[in-house]
């Protein structure tokens, strides 16, 4: 059985809609690890940051990318944090190959724009908190990924473009 296929990315760059993607053309299971964690929680991420706060998320976080990595063969997106952290990476990697996918902070504003449910966008300065948070975890993403997709396209060309890699390993 092939290593699983992982998604990281900021927010927004379509981690979610490509992961489904991908399960569904791949014939694999997907497992979107916020959705995992709520599940587990039995609460919105947002909430988990409000009631709990965001180190206590993170170790989660963590627990989640070890017990994920055993499974095989599936298709795992990733929060936009997780992969910032070292040992979520190499959790993670002990079992999938992972992708990053690119995107622009303008394709960030534009694809968010009317998105009220992510903690770290719930403030004045959308532009300015996308811009500055993106730059510092792009490097951060670039460490992780084992491929860098470029994320601008329709979610099917993504899709596309990562089964052909996946697919030669």
């Amino acid at each position: 059985m092939k290593k699983n296929l992982v998604l990281c990315g900021f927010m927004g760059s379509g981690k979610s809609t490509i992961g489904h993607l991908l399960a569904e053309k791949l014939g694999m299971r997907f497992v979107d690890t916020d959705t995992y964690i709520e599940e587990k929680e039995g609460m919105t991420i947002s909430r988990i940051f409000e009631e709990k706060g965001e180190e206590y998320f993170r170790m989660r976080e963590l627990e989640v990318c070890k017990e994920l990595s055993s499974l095989k063969g599936s298709v795992i997106s990733t929060g936009g944090g997780t992969l910032l952290r070292e040992k979520n990476v190499k959790a993670i990697k002990k079992n999938g190959v992972v992708f990053l996918l690119n995107i622009s902070s303008g394709t960030v504003l534009t694809r968010l724009r009317n998105d009220t449910s992510r903690p770290l966008l719930q403030r004045e300065d959308r532009e300015k908190a996308v811009k500055t948070l993106l730059s510092q975890r792009t490097p951060l993403y670039n460490l992780a990924a084992d491929y860098v997709i470029d994320a601008e396209e329709s979610p099917r060309k993504v899709c596309l473009k990562i089964m052909d890699i996946y697919n030669s390993l």
